[in-house]
């Protein structure tokens, strides 16, 4: 099963998340799997991707329109993403720096790999 995040940086209305949205859509996510959040990607505590990361079951993959969606801090990413993969759940990102990022192909998890062990060092 597909299952989408969203995120924008702001509560106060300002931003919205038409593109990630569309672009989820597009994706093949169906909306009844969409969680989001309007909150800085720097709070690692945000309820929606609490609830979407339980939400996720073996064989699922979590797409997201930008790596930066799921958090702005490199060692939480790579710890989420860890996470993830030691639970079988893959991750794909739509576009963004981290677009070459989709760890149900071995190319994604080569990307991925590179990331963690930069991370380490």
């Amino acid at each position: 099963m597909l299952i989408g995040y969203m995120r924008v940086s702001k509560a106060d209305g300002s931003q919205v998340n038409d593109l990630q949205r569309d672009a989820l859509i597009a994706a093949g996510v169906d909306v009844a799997y969409f969680y989001e959040d309007r909150a800085s990607g720097k709070q690692e505590d945000r309820l929606g991707l609490i609830a979407c990361l339980k939400a996720l079951r073996p064989d699922d993959t979590l797409i997201v329109w930008k790596l930066d969606r799921i958090g702005r801090d490199l060692r939480h990413l790579i710890n989420t993403v860890h996470d993830l993969t030691g639970r079988g759940i893959g991750l794909k990102v739509l576009t963004g720096h981290g677009a070459t990022i989709d760890t149900t192909t071995a190319a994604g998890k080569l990307v991925f790999g590179i990331f963690a062990a930069l991370v380490e060092f």
